[in-house]
């Protein structure tokens, strides 16, 4: 249950006294369930502390089981407690007796702890939580300031904080770690009137009490250069061929960055520093210094030299387009700056002497030229390199070659990775795969898997950069597979006289050729023979089983028939079926007889005995005609003409 922060309860009176009392007790009792938070809302400083003042009431005769404090409760959701949170076990600390005062601190707080805490209780009946809680903003502090004030002018610092501290606070303010304390103050903000040098440094604000400090903020008081001067390096009297060097100082803010060196009021050179090695009297002058910033400038006293100096500033420049191809003309110009003017010039590429003179000219640029190119500028003072520059000769591909990533034998099923090579520059991005004249792919790398015969051929790649293309020498991929579509060829008909044999050719496609053939005969498990072709001698069903390394297959099955002994078999079956026949006729024939007899008993007045031998004489032809040969019986038997091409006859 939620409680509010007060609660009260009205009696409402009943007729019943029994009844009013137990109304009154229960109300009475409920009035003083209640939880009070003070303040319901805290603003605290990071890493300090907070107290969560609270306290809480319920009725007498009630027994608390359990007292915690929570945070964002959810309704119907049991809340964790967090004195058994790991994070807050440490930095949370009771400080009132938990009957009725349930004040907390809690330590160290950071912007993780900004929740909203509440206080709740459990009693032997029933479990509170106090609403509306505590809600909790912690904050950093923070300066604000310009990052820079003119020397002279007033600044204002301000402690910034991202919400209204609970407690009234005292600002301490800090310059480079060291308290002001004369600076102590309740309003946030820090007024520095007329600044000098001396107010720049690092500010940092805190409160008093507390021991977070916020990040500093650098302010920086700017001013014009003053208290220019020079110096000379080595000091003392002069002589040609020393080496001189003058610096420039100056006190200012930004730093000067800006130096100007003037010779009898003309501008010689730049920098804080202007060396001078082997002087000479033409060189013999005054010379001042100026220093600049954004606030002003300032020249210093002359001091006078005599000077005189061997090459410097060396530098290579190329005339030509930002981009070299192979077969263009460049060339190399070396520049100095020395007195007397450099003379003798001389080129290297890496460490190697390649040619003398100011300008190097290459005709017709190659790859080869390619590298790092230096000048050696020399006057009689002395000698300099300049810095290294690069020559980057661009040119089309060339040496490009297919590697085969993979075993020397390639195998059906195999997975095979073309590999495509070349030398060029800028290294070319675009490849194009060919085979057999035919494109097939792209990218530096062809992969096939799974490859077949099919893929069998010469490939190719096409390397390609900006600059041109070539093509690589073809490579072939021999691609090995089993046998297959083994087939069996027969030279004749398959139909033999027995004593004689037919030839039975086995072929296949494979690679390797198959070198292994083996002859079977249906419904044997043994090989009948051996080799591309084979001489049956008897009748059956043949196939033949090829082999390579590779693997086997075996072909369809072909019927040899041989013919001989059977013709005598045929003969005693038609003799048999023959003699069936006449039998059949025979008794046909006996029974139309006695079926005569019979009319001719009944009718022997009729007709004399001749006529009866006539009618008998020509009922006979009739009996032949009509006899018909039944294939369906089992006793017939087909005679074809192959039965007497097969019979051999035995000579005496």
């Amino acid at each position: 249950m939620f409680l509010s922060v007060a609660m009260m309860m009205s009696v409402r009176m009943a007729p019943p006294l029994l009844l009013i009392v137990l109304i009154m007790i229960h109300r009475v009792s409920s009035a003083v369930w209640g939880v009070s938070y003070s303040p319901l809302h805290i603003c605290a400083v990071k890493n300090s502390s907070v107290i969560m003042s609270c306290t809480y009431t319920y009725p007498t005769g009630h027994q608390i089981m359990e007292v915690f404090w929570t945070k964002n409760p959810v309704k119907g959701e049991e809340p964790p407690d967090l004195s058994e949170d790991p994070e807050y076990s440490q930095r949370l600390q009771y400080l009132g007796d938990k009957q009725q005062n349930c004040t907390i601190r809690l330590s160290h707080v950071t912007q993780k702890d900004q929740h909203k805490y509440c206080f709740r209780f459990i009693t032997d009946i029933d479990k509170w939580t106090g609403a509306p809680g505590v809600t909790l903003t912690v904050t950093d502090l923070q300066v604000e300031a310009p990052e820079r004030v003119t020397e002279g002018h007033n600044v204002s610092l301000t402690c910034k904080s991202s919400c209204t501290l609970t407690d009234r606070a005292t600002f301490i303010w800090y310059r480079n770690s060291q308290p002001l304390t004369e600076r102590r103050d309740r309003n946030n903000q820090l007024l520095l009137q007329s600044v000098r040098r001396e107010d720049a440094g690092r500010y940092s604000c805190a409160l008093h009490g507390h021991s977070y400090i916020s990040p500093a903020a650098h302010l920086s008081v700017t001013y014009a250069p003053k208290n220019v001067s020079v110096s000379i390096s080595p000091s003392g009297v002069i002589v040609e061929g020393d080496s001189v060097t003058l610096s420039c100082s100056s006190d200012s803010n930004p730093p000067a960055l800006n130096f100007s060196w003037f010779k009898g009021g003309m501008f010689v050179g730049s920098g804080r520093i202007y060396s001078i090695s082997n002087i000479s009297s033409g060189h013999s002058e005054e010379y001042k210094c100026k220093s600049i910033n954004e606030h002003g400038e300032k020249y210093s006293a002359a001091v006078t030299l005599n000077v005189m100096y061997p090459p410097k500033n060396v530098s290579v420049s190329i005339n030509g387009s930002g981009v070299i191809v192979e077969g263009d003309s460049v060339t190399l110009i070396c520049s100095s700056d020395s007195n007397p003017p450099a003379l003798n010039f001389s080129w290297f590429k890496g460490r190697t002497f390649v040619g003398s003179g100011r300008i190097y000219n290459i005709s017709k640029i190659s790859s080869d030229h390619s590298g790092e190119y230096k000048c050696k500028s020399r006057n009689e003072h002395g000698e300099k390199y300049s810095e290294a520059v690069t020559l980057h000769v661009m040119y089309p591909p060339r040496n490009v070659s297919v590697s085969i990533n993979g075993s020397g034998v390639i195998v059906e099923g195999d997975s095979v990775t073309l590999i495509c090579s070349s030398d060029s520059n800028p290294p070319a991005l675009n490849f194009s795969w060919f085979q057999g004249g035919m494109f097939v792919g792209s990218g530096r790398i062809y992969n096939i898997s799974k490859i077949s015969s099919d893929h069998s051929g010469d490939y190719k790649c096409k390397s390609r950069n900006e600059h041109g293309e070539k093509y690589s020498a073809a490579v072939t991929l021999h691609v090995m597979y089993p046998p297959r579509n083994v087939s069996v060829s027969i030279t004749g008909s398959g139909v033999i006289v027995e004593g004689d044999s037919v030839t039975l050719i086995c072929s296949s496609d494979s690679n390797p050729p198959a070198l292994i053939f083996s002859w079977f005969k249906e419904n044997q498990s043994s090989a009948v023979g051996y080799g591309q072709s084979f001489s049956a001698l008897q009748s059956g069903r043949f196939y033949c089983e090829a082999h390579n390394q590779h693997g086997s297959q075996r072909s369809d099955a072909v019927t040899v028939t041989v013919k001989g002994p059977l013709v005598i078999l045929h003969i005693s079956v038609g003799v048999i079926c023959g003699a069936a026949v006449i039998i059949t006729m025979l008794i046909w024939r006996s029974r139309m007889k006695k079926r005569k007899n019979s009319l001719e008993a009944q009718m022997n007045h009729s007709r004399p005995d001749h006529d009866r031998c006539t009618s008998d004489a020509k009922s006979t032809e009739p009996i032949y005609e009509n006899v018909t040969m039944n294939h369906s019986r089992p006793c017939d038997v087909e005679v074809t003409e192959p039965v007497y091409e097969n019979t051999m006859h035995d000579k005496p």
